[in-house]
């Protein structure tokens, strides 16, 4: 049985599509358009079986869009309404059931790519300063819109109208961004206190992506992450986090029963001492087959032995990297190459947090995960209960050193604002850090091309966030206000000309402007 969630966004589809469809003529309802932001929010919504969760919300909003748009089909039906009148209502159910065939095709494209969030506008606010902290009120989504509005607002200010009228618009657009400013001051200033939660080490090893994948270079890989592992601190951590994918092998291999790896991850870690590690691991699903999940797995040292303590399978795959939608054509050109596996990852199943020995509840982001405005905010409601921190592991060493770890960190960022969370993040080249809930950096960071570890307590969560408890429905409203505002600008221009007549004929003889 689908779960509430899975209902509302399917209801919210086929009132988006209904909606947008009052927009066109006869009707000429303009806010209307906002119909298609409630579908696109509804396709956003996380599904167990996103592809065809997507396909059957993209075919409730066609299926609601065209009984709407082509309900003029049963007219010709009504001509001889007394012969043909009853096969009106079955043409307009075919009619509009054959047409939402092709949305619940686009809904299916939409689940299976899933979307690449990089860079939003709302995300140019650098993470952690005033004006970022916004997103704890509207989300990424809600914030994109305050700055597109106020990247606009030059052309309002200058608009037609009186110099008055325009020094009014320009108080009103600084009021706004001082009074963000401001709010985004005070929230900062007002940060979480309280004890210090369990340390954590964050080990960065800086392994080169060009060679990391050569066989003979797996034992030394190996060996400078059990070094990091083991440097000498004042007080042992809690928690030793290593990036995703850490090591250039499948893990089932590596943690075979008896094998020499097992041997030496055990010997690194204190007993109750937790290990947190990307891995690339393999099982078998229900028809015997091989499926491939881009994993973090934990495991807790026994003092003899490793006790697996907690698995989170990565739930939004990235296109081309680790699934390819045309697997059979990317591999005759060369793109298979870039999975590092013989067949796409598989997707795990939709997160929830996890409960780990020792260790707060925890929400893990593998990667692209942290470009999803709303994905911890969505694992929690799953889950029953809101997480503690979130633990962020990736790959950056893709990006080399150019311009793409230091965008990352910064998105990444924007999830903690978000959530009201405190992130650890880690990978194997930079940028590596600890995260406060205001999406400020705490302490050192390991930047590019760094080797070694941080050690820091876990930073205090605040309380749930507006956008905690509301998600993107305050963005819904902003779009519903634009389409309203466009829709009636006709009438606003309309009652400015009414005016200037009305003065016109009082005044024959003025200047009427």
């Amino acid at each position: 049985m689908p779960d509430r969630a899975s209902v509302a966004a399917g209801l919210a589809a086929l009132a988006g599509g209904l909606l947008a469809a009052l927009a066109f003529p006869p009707y000429g309802f303009l806010p209307g358009l906002a119909g298609f932001a409630l579908v696109l929010w509804s396709l956003s919504r996380p599904a167990g079986r996103p592809v065809r969760a997507a396909a059957l919300r993209g075919g409730l909003a066609g299926l609601g869009y065209f009984a709407v748009s082509v309900s003029w089909i049963v007219e010709p039906f009504l001509v001889d309404a007394r012969t043909y009148g009853w096969m009106a209502p079955i043409a307009l159910v075919l009619m509009a059931g054959g047409l939402s065939l092709f949305w619940a095709a686009a809904g299916a494209v939409w689940g299976r790519l899933t979307g690449f969030p990089w860079n939003l506008p709302g995300e140019a606010w650098p993470a952690g300063s005033p004006l970022s902290q916004g997103a704890a009120l509207v989300g990424a989504y809600g914030l994109t819109w305050v700055t597109l509005v106020l990247c606009a607002s030059p052309a309002w200010i200058l608009g037609p109208g009186h110099p008055g009228r325009r020094a009014a618009r320009a108080a009103a657009v600084a009021g706004a961004f001082l009074a963000l400013h401001t709010w985004g001051q005070a929230r900062i200033a007002d940060a979480p206190a309280g004890p210090p939660g369990p340390l954590v080490r964050i080990v960065q090893a800086d392994i080169d992506q060009k060679t990391k994948w050569r066989p003979e270079n797996l034992e030394g890989i190996f060996r400078t992450y059990l070094d990091l592992t083991g440097r000498p601190s004042a007080k042992p951590p809690t928690l030793v986090v290593w990036p995703e994918g850490a090591l250039p092998a499948v893990i089932n291999d590596l943690l075979t029963p008896g094998s020499p790896w097992r041997r030496a991850l055990a010997q690194a870690l204190a007993p109750g001492q937790v290990l947190a590690m990307g891995a690339n691991r393999v099982e078998l699903d229900d028809r015997d087959a091989l499926t491939y999940r881009n994993s973090l797995i934990f495991l807790e040292g026994t003092g003899q032995d490793l006790a697996l303590a907690g698995v989170y399978d990565k739930h939004r795959l990235v296109p081309f990297g680790e699934f390819m939608p045309l697997g059979d054509l990317a591999g005759r050109i060369g793109l298979r190459s870039l999975v590092h596996m013989p067949e796409d990852f598989t997707a795990g199943p939709p997160p929830v947090p996890l409960a780990i020995p020792g260790l707060p509840g925890v929400q893990p982001m593998i990667c692209y995960e942290a470009l999803f405005p709303g994905f911890t905010r969505a694992a929690g409601r799953r889950g029953g209960a809101r997480p503690d921190w979130i633990l962020n592991v990736s790959n950056d060493a893709w990006f080399g050193r150019a311009s793409g770890p230091w965008q990352h960190l910064n998105i990444t960022r924007y999830r903690a604002i978000e959530e009201g969370l405190p992130i650890v993040r880690s990978t194997p080249t930079g940028i590596s850090a600890v995260i406060d809930s205001s999406g400020r950096t705490v302490g050192p960071v390991l930047g590019l091309g760094a080797s070694g570890v941080i050690d820091l307590p876990l930073p205090p969560p605040r309380p749930p966030t507006p956008y905690v408890r509301w998600g993107d429905l305050p963005f819904l409203l902003l779009l519903v206000l634009s389409a309203a505002l466009a829709g009636h600008k006709e009438i606003f221009i309309g009652l400015a000309n009414r005016k200037r007549r009305s003065r016109a004929r009082r005044d024959p003889d003025g200047a009427v402007p």
